[in-house]
Parts: C-alpha cells; structure tokens; sequence
C-alpha cells in the first residue's frame, strides 16, 4: 500500500483539519463506560503517594505536554490494562511506582477511536478516515497539536473523555500499525477485524480533573515493583550504510537484513492462511 492518505493530509493542515474533525465526531460511536469499570492510573515518584490528588491530571506547569491535553484543557490519562500503563509511562527499573486503581461516580461518555470504521461504498484506503486516525494515534510527538484538536473538539461537544489506541500496541502485539495483504490494509477486510481487535489494546483520557472533581473515586493505591522485563527483536539497516562489507564482521556473521526480512514475511503470510483454513477468518 503506497500513497498518501487524503483525510491525514487535511488533518495536517490547518484550514482543513476542523472538517476532518467533524466526520470524526460524526462518524465515530459514543461508547459508555460504566460506572463499575475499574480503571489504572500509574505514577513515577509521586510526591506524597497517600495523596490522592497526586493521582488526578497534571498540575498546570506540566499541562500540554501529552497527546490529547493543552493549556486550557488537562487531561487524566489511565487505562483498564495495566500493562498498557507500564509502556505508556515509560518506567525504567530505578523508578518508584505507585498504581491507583479508579472507578467513575457514574457512566460516563467517550468518543471511541479505537473501532473499524465500515468502508464506505467506493472508498479507498487513501481516502479512508479510518486509516488516518488509526495512522494519527500511532504517530510520535509531531502528531500532538492535531490530536490535541480533536480533544478540544469532543470536550466541546460534551463528551466525558477519549478512548483511544495505545502507541504501544505495535510493541506488545507485534502487530504493525497498518498491516497489508497483497497490498490491501486488513483494516478494510471484514474477515481479519477479529485479528485487529486482538491486538489494540486501549487508553482512556478524561478531560478536566476528575478526581478533584469528583467524577472519578480512588479505591486504592498500591506500590508497583517490576520484577522481569524481556525483549524480542531484529536487525534493520542504518540510515546511511558507511561501509557494506565492514572487515570487523566476517561474511558469514553478518545478518541479511533482506533476507531475514522476506523470511518474517513468508512467516506472516503462513500463519494468516493457515487461520483462514482452519475456519478462524470467516
């Protein structure tokens, strides 16, 4: 899938991006999240960790360095996973954790941004709004004043919060953010909606401070200690290649980074046929 996506590039720019933010209000569902949900709110060495403000949206000084908050709106962000807390909060092993675990006062209203929107008759995936703001939430820090935009926009038009994609999903899932087949997204393809869904794990922003305004209870807080972390990774080439055949790494050490590439691939492609046959995808 090669091209430039049309409702990305009008969220991009300024005097088109407000027109984009209204099919996102439109288009996309209301979701209710009850008040029973418990959900997670992770700190990095909080000041006074019995303090349950400590817990609530960032004091002003720090308001409108996130994804979805600005000067005149903070925001409280948390998730119903916790893991999902731990990548987003960028923890390292030095750090003093604490976890408090939230419950709303009563129901409260988001914007879902994490669903498939159905295709609509004639659309492609470059005039898909589905792929734009999938594409949008999985984008790093030069994506945050259009966000924030949207943020603003549903806060305006009443809404309690923002469910939205982790940009940590690719990550735990190993799941690309725009993943393709035969150059077609899987996003557009009914039969692997299952397969997506597995893999988006979820945050929620809610506007304002909710804790102090009561909108959200504290339940419990709890230090969090970290006791293993692992990873799984691969070689990739560097941006500029100083030398293609370095003598320090003999011939037969040196990874094929294409090779290694077409084999994940086949590798993929042998998995998603192999759940089609056995009648996963239907």
């Amino acid at each position: 899938m090669l091209g430039e996506v049309e409702p990305l590039k009008d969220l991009i720019n300024p005097c088109t991006r407000m027109a984009v933010i209204d099919r996102v209000l439109e288009e996309y569902p209301e979701r209710i999240l009850p008040h029973d949900t418990i959900l997670y709110r992770l700190r990095i060495d909080p000041r006074d960790p019995d303090d349950y403000l400590e817990y609530d949206s960032p004091p002003i000084k720090h308001v409108g360095d996130g994804r979805l908050d600005s000067k005149d709106l903070p925001v409280l962000y948390c998730s119903d996973d916790i893991d999902t807390c731990i990548h987003e909060c960028r923890v390292t092993a030095e750090d003093d954790l604490y976890l408090a675990a939230l419950i709303p006062r009563s129901n409260l209203r988001l914007l879902d941004l994490t669903v498939i929107l159905p295709n609509q008759d004639g659309e492609t995936e470059f005039e898909s709004l589905d792929t734009a703001i999938n594409m949008l939430f999985h984008a790093a820090r030069h994506s945050y004043e259009i966000s924030r935009d949207i943020s603003r926009a549903a806060n305006q038009a009443g809404f309690d919060g923002l469910l939205y994609p982790s940009f940590f999903n690719k990550v735990r899932t190993w799941q690309m953010p725009n993943e393709t087949i035969y150059g077609r997204s899987l996003r557009r393809i009914p039969q692997f909606h299952e397969h997506i869904k597995a893999g988006t794990f979820s945050n929620v922003a809610l506007f304002g401070r909710p804790i102090r305004e009561d909108i959200l209870k504290v339940v419990s807080v709890n230090r969090l200690v970290i006791h293993t972390v692992s990873y799984d990774f691969r070689f990739g080439p560097t941006p500029k290649q100083i030398d293609p055949n370095p003598t320090y790494m003999s011939q037969a050490a040196a990874p094929n980074i294409f090779t290694d590439f077409l084999s994940e691939l086949s590798q993929i492609c042998k998995k998603f046929f192999c759940k089609i046959r056995a009648g996963r995808f239907k």
